[in-house]
């Protein structure tokens, strides 16, 4: 971002959101699996629509997992217990299509193209891409502005729901945050957009008035708030009919969502329903941990890193590392310095982050990086030190 006065916006949906309910299917999918098997290979889709899930995609497994029971306690968990939300855990049909892991993949996952070359096993990248990682000093948690106050909004929302304090309140809902920079700064929240599902018998003036009060003034700061701030709360006038009767859910379409909330670039690849051999997983977990600990160690402000792999082969073919001039070192030397201390071929990253555990589903909702409600490997400071001491063994 230029160093100028310009405003960014951010978005973030609650768990019942027919996407993110289908992205907890997945995930919750691949942590049975885990669970039982820390070598199955995943890869998970889940679709829904009224009355209908489908869960698809290529599993290899040892596992004995029942998918559809999955499903519906998913479904339950995130609040459709019943018809009053037009989707029922209980009712809702759900359909199994999955195969095995396609051959020619495996080959190229069991033994990376260095390993067929050299004779000593790795695990090769399961597809080919590019992935990034970021991180700045915005927030205690090293994320931008925008998507940390989009998904405080959104958690805050479920959390009302879930409570019973505000009861007519349903699980679909979205929230979306305009933040005003000056010379690259946050100063003030220009605008905040809160969409949620609700009971058929609630005006849209109490909502409007208990959403204000019990929402948004609890969340954001009031500092970042002004009179000219605007809010649209339910702008349409009426949400009664959402989650999967009102739109259909699709896995890995909520990517922003998921990342920066478009602070910084994405590769394209999904994370839910994959287990992590897929870099487009693991990978941008590594890069978003590596790029955490670079501004926790006080190297650079912010910090944004760009890898690239090849199926079947264990390096990156690619690696970018850009402080965006915050960096109190050369670029050049902040990617000598990440070469050094970290191993980014999928085996490492996997041993690294510990990721063949069952602990996926914890990551699907509300943004999969600075969390501070889940115990995530990958946002983890402990590299921080380390880096220190050898960026003043370079310096």
């Amino acid at each position: 971002m230029s160093e100028r006065k310009y405003t960014f916006t951010s978005e973030s949906v609650t768990e019942g959101h027919p996407d993110k309910l289908c992205d907890q299917i997945a995930d919750a999918i691949l942590d049975a699996h885990l669970a039982q098997d820390p070598g199955a290979r995943v890869a998970c889709e889940v679709c829904a629509t009224t009355g209908m899930v489908l869960i698809l995609g290529e599993i290899s497994s040892k596992a004995q997992v029942d998918h559809a029971a999955i499903a519906r306690e998913v479904i339950a968990d995130i609040g459709y217990k019943d018809g009053r939300c037009g989707f029922d855990a209980r009712t809702c049909a759900v359909l199994v299509a999955l195969d095995k892991q396609s051959p020619d993949i495996a080959m190229g996952v069991d033994a990376a193209l260095e390993s067929r070359k050299e004779g000593d096993k790795d695990t090769g990248a399961g597809d080919q891409g590019m992935m990034f990682g970021f991180a700045c000093d915005e927030t205690p948690e090293t994320m931008p502005l925008p998507i940390s106050l989009a998904h405080r909004l959104t958690r805050r929302l479920a959390e009302l729901r879930k409570s019973g304090e505000l009861p007519y309140l349903k699980p679909d809902g979205k929230a979306q945050v305009s933040v005003e920079y000056e010379d690259g700064a946050p100063k003030r929240v220009s605008a905040v957009v809160v969409s949620t599902q609700h009971s058929a018998d609630v005006s849209q003036e109490t909502i409007r008035a208990d959403l204000m009060d019990r929402l948004i003034r609890t969340t954001i700061p009031a500092e970042l708030l002004d009179t000219d701030t605007r809010f649209f709360i339910n702008p349409t006038g009426r949400f009664v009919v959402g989650g999967p009767e009102g739109d259909a859910g699709v896995t890995g379409r909520k990517i922003i969502v998921d990342t920066y909330g478009g602070y910084a670039p994405h590769g394209g690849g999904a994370f839910s329903g994959k287990d992590p051999t897929k870099v487009d997983r693991s990978a941008c977990y590594m890069l978003r941990y590596i790029a955490k600990n670079l501004v926790k160690a006080g190297l650079c402000r912010r910090c944004q890193l760009q890898a690239a792999y090849a199926i079947g082969v264990a390096q990156p073919v690619s690696l970018l590392v850009d402080s965006m001039g915050t960096s109190v070192l050369p670029d050049e030397q902040l990617e000598k310095l990440v070469r050094k201390a970290f191993d980014l071929r999928p085996a490492a990253i996997i041993d690294r982050l510990d990721l063949r555990r069952p602990i996926y589903r914890a990551s699907t909702n509300y943004g999969h990086f600075g969390r501070e409600d889940a115990e995530l490997p990958w946002e983890r400071t402990d590299a921080a030190e380390t880096l220190k001491e050898l960026a003043a063994e370079m310096g």
